[in-house]
């Protein structure tokens, strides 16, 4: 039955934004650096050498220079509900990224929900006080970020993660198997990583003047991948025995030139 009182019009729909990505909604790198000025520095020198021998001879051949990222001692974000739990590994790699963050700045950290690829190769040095930690023997409390290996292994899911002791030069190398770490069983001290096209193992020689036990990588015919310095040495020996040569047939026609005038004969220039 007609009341007599005007029908109220409808509200307009209420507009909604669509759902954002957490790159949109959660802490940058430009929020979350690695610098931390009450953080202590670096250990020793090791710490500093073996990463760079490590990024030096990072080559993998399936991808450009500007598609592949390596980091040393720079903090790695990981959880989206805790942006600002990290972990810090000695040196890493990441396959299929650009070089450079949004393709335009060096970056400050590596924020996983802000990039496209998780780490694929995780490598720790071992230092007696990290020793347990970086080999899964620690475990966490309720109320405590996850280890170290529970990050690598259960939440990042790196498929390879590399420990190394200076002190023992005893290398563990662990591949993702039905989502745990299973030791790699090495007879010869070396991993080869096909996804990178690429090995990692152990190799004795002078790096910055030192010799000793290594970390470096090798290629698909088991040549170690040379650093830039040990690139120019085979250049400048390559030169210096081409010079040796030119040198060597210079005088050999010398010698048969005079030999030619002796008997009489001038040669042709």
């Amino acid at each position: 039955m007609a009341t007599g009182q005007p029908t109220k019009p409808m509200p307009p729909p209420i507009q909604t934004d669509p759902p954002r990505s957490p790159r949109e909604t959660l802490p940058t790198m430009y929020d979350l650096p690695s610098e931390d000025p009450e953080e202590p520095g670096l250990p020793d020198e090791f710490h500093y050498y073996q990463p760079q021998l490590l990024r030096e001879t990072f080559q993998p051949p399936a991808y450009q220079p500007d598609r592949f990222f390596v980091a040393t001692d720079l903090n790695l974000y990981y959880a989206v509900r805790q942006p600002t739990w990290y972990k810090r590994p000695d040196w890493f790699a990441v396959l299929g990224v650009s070089r450079l963050f949004d393709e335009r700045d060096l970056r400050l950290s590596y924020v996983v929900w802000q990039e496209e690829a998780a780490p694929f190769l995780v490598v720790e040095l071992l230092s007696p006080g990290t020793e347990r930690e970086d080999l899964g023997e620690t475990e966490r409390t309720a109320d405590e970020p996850p280890t170290k290996w529970a990050v690598y292994e259960q939440i990042l899911r790196i498929p390879y993660y590399v420990v190394f002791s200076r002190y023992t030069d005893e290398l563990h190398c662990f591949g993702l198997q039905n989502n745990r770490y299973e030791e790699v069983h090495l007879p010869d001290q070396r991993l080869w990583l096909p996804d990178a096209r690429l090995g990692i193992g152990l190799w004795s020689g002078v790096y910055q003047g030192l010799e000793r036990r290594w970390l470096r990588f090798y290629d698909a015919q088991d040549t170690w991948i040379p650093t830039q310095h040990e690139q120019t040495e085979q250049e400048r020996q390559q030169l210096e025995q081409e010079r040796q040569r030119t040198e060597q047939e210079r005088q050999r026609a010398e010698r048969l030139a005079a030999q030619l005038r002796a008997l009489g004969i001038e040669p042709e220039v």
